[in-house]
């Protein structure tokens, strides 16, 4: 029978992508991560991993082995959620992931709910930009993850990963109090504040703007979408803001750009059942609930 910590250590490298990567999340050595992949080669008797210049993929057999794992893996975790749920009371260690905007809007109300209701649950909370949640997620670094959806855009299924709608959250035109508020269309001109390159923010940020007729001169870039509203209410940029963030923005004029985006909060399949991982999710759609 294969080595299961074996196979785990293939599967975090198909999801970290580097043996570095690998040991810095596990606190191993690059070269006891390379032993431990050689002895399981010899336990398959086919190669798992290639090289490719300095680096190392995995070959189709380390595919189908790491396909196997994720559903072993599954079937642990339905397995410790049944055991937690045997228990009369509701406790265990829960580690959420969130993106700055719901993480400031969301995060501490849900930690309130939770320590009312359930106070022998221990909570953990990591900010990721928004493109980094679901990875983490699937590496099994957090329980529950925030992420967001843009219009025209939506986020691929993924295999043994659950989503739920948490709210919409209307995307707004910012501009400096003293210039008014301001169509999109008559921003042509105007210096902008958006996330860096890549971002679903950034591609629906631009794709906004083109469908007004113009290319937007983005002159700042941040994945801090506080200080956009802070170079706004200085008069220095114009940026789209999200609804949820709106408070921050005061010294802004707010005018709707027409779209909205979707918070979603996702989970690994079989932990749902745990009672620690129900308890703050409802914690999360509660707050959820309040901010829409």
């Amino acid at each position: 029978m294969y080595d299961l910590h074996r196979l785990r250590l293939l599967r975090e490298l198909k999801h970290r992508g580097t043996l570095a990567a690998v040991g810095e999340a596990l606190g191993y050595s690059t070269s006891a991560i390379s032993h431990q992949l050689a002895i399981l080669e010899r336990e398959v008797g086919v190669p798992v991993l290639e090289p490719v210049g300095r680096r190392v993929r995995l070959t189709d057999a380390a595919e189908l082995l790491v396909a196997h794992t994720e559903r072993v893996l599954l079937e642990l975790e339905h397995a410790e959620a049944a055991i937690a749920a045997s228990r009369t009371d509701v406790s265990g260690h829960v580690r959420i992931a969130a993106f700055q905007s719901a993480a400031h809007s969301l995060i501490p109300a849900a930690l309130d709910r939770l320590a009312a209701e359930h106070p022998n649950v221990e909570v953990s909370f990591l900010h990721v930009h928004a493109e980094h949640g679901l990875p983490a997620l699937l590496a099994r670094d957090v329980d529950l993850v925030l992420y967001e959806q843009y219009p025209g855009a939506p986020v691929a299924p993924i295999t043994n990963i659950r989503t739920e709608h948490l709210l919409d959250d209307a995307m707004l035109v910012a501009t400096p109090r003293a210039n008014g508020a301001t169509a999109l269309a008559e921003l042509a001109d105007a210096r902008w504040a958006m996330e860096p390159p890549g971002t679903r923010s950034r591609e629906w940020a631009v794709a906004a703007c083109r469908a007004a007729g113009f290319e937007p001169n983005v002159a700042f870039e941040s994945t801090d979408v506080l200080l956009h509203a802070r170079l706004v209410a200085h008069g220095r940029a114009v940026a789209f803001l999200p609804a949820i963030v709106s408070a921050e923005a005061s010294a802004c004029a707010l005018e709707p750009s027409g779209s909205a985006r979707t918070i979603r909060l996702a989970l690994r399949r079989g932990s749902e059942a745990a009672p620690s991982i129900a308890a703050a999710r409802s914690a999360l759609r509660a707050s959820g609930g309040e901010v829409a």
